[in-house]
């Protein structure tokens, strides 16, 4: 009984530990890790292969969450494209690029500036209300790497603040530094609030509204550059990409594409949290429930012997009382 009750304690440490957010255990000493700048690039293959991408010397990205393609599509051959939108700003563009993407039945994930919430709140809300997922790209677009530790966290709360307040609902827990940006200390920062971080795995000059790439040429990358697990950056801003859209989907699903979502092979530290502490509470539920059970078993045949014993004591009483007489 007593090792159950410890057990019991255990789990409930265990399932507080879980529950609560990392600012409440020991803080994390920021200074250990680098914040030499890094700018994300990729060194693009034409023969369907994976690129190489530009990461701090001895860091594997996926240790702080951190992802450019599927490992898991691309080792399985699994052929799957997850479209990702940046949204820095409204261009009169992102509601055609929704329509063409729930004609097409496609779940994406839009990165959304405080500025974009602000601004078109109700395309947000849409965005959501259709099924794709709502990712941070904070309040003012800094370089993450020129902001301090409070600074990252005031831009990526401040986003996610604004968009529940003006939508209702929860920013998902994924973050595209802004133009790519990061440092070892920067994913360290993303990773212990919760969120995964986002690059990508295809990209191209599309961003600057008065010099369009063109369709064509969108439509060319994607032809040139595919590979199974590949994750696109397209900017809402461009004309072209919302051009090129549907003539994108048609020659990947002709090329035996399909259109997943990255929660398919990205878990958050933040849902991380979440089933940690179930996992805790069931555990604590069970154990608890343990000695009850027992407590009650034993009741029951406690009461079910003392009829038994009655029964057996009383003739025996009888018998011996009766030559008295």
């Amino acid at each position: 009984m007593k090792k159950r009750i410890l057990s019991a304690f255990m789990a409930l440490i265990m399932a507080a530990a879980a529950f609560f957010p990392a600012s409440v255990h020991a803080k994390t000493d920021y200074s250990k890790y680098s914040n030499k700048p890094v700018n994300f690039s990729l060194n693009l293959r034409d023969d369907h292969k994976k690129p190489s991408c530009a990461r701090p010397k001895g860091v594997k990205l996926k240790d702080y969450d951190a992802f450019y393609y599927s490992a898991k599509a691309y080792k399985a051959k699994d052929k799957v494209c997850y479209l990702t939108f940046d949204c820095g700003y409204e261009n009169g563009y992102t509601k055609k690029i929704l329509k063409t993407l729930k004609k097409n039945n496609i779940k994406a994930i839009f990165f959304v500036t405080e500025q974009y919430i602000k601004e078109k709140p109700e395309i947000v809300k849409q965005m959501k209300e259709e099924g794709h997922l709502v990712g941070n790209h904070t309040c003012n677009h800094p370089r993450l790497y020129d902001c301090s530790v409070k600074k990252i966290k005031k831009e990526i709360k401040g986003c996610a603040k604004t968009m529940k307040k003006l939508t209702g609902y929860d920013m998902d827990y994924f973050c595209r530094p802004p133009e790519g940006a990061y440092s070892e200390r920067v994913l360290k920062v993303l990773q212990d609030m919760g969120y995964a971080t986002v690059f990508w795995s295809l990209a191209y000059y599309d961003y600057e509204p008065s010099d369009e790439p063109g369709a064509d040429l969108v439509v060319s990358k994607f032809k040139k550059y595919h590979f199974p697990g590949m994750m696109p950056l397209v900017h809402v801003i461009s004309k072209s990409n919302r051009d090129a859209l549907p003539r994108v989907i048609k020659y990947m699903t002709k090329e035996g594409y399909r259109f997943g979502e990255v929660t398919e092979f990205i878990k958050t530290p933040h849902q991380k949290k979440l089933e940690e502490a179930a996992a805790a509470t069931a555990a604590v539920q069970e154990t608890t429930a343990a000695p009850a059970q027992e407590t009650t078993e034993a009741a029951v045949q406690e009461a079910t012997a003392a009829p038994a014993q009655e029964a057996t004591a009383a003739p025996t009483q009888e018998a011996t009382a009766i030559p008295a007489q």
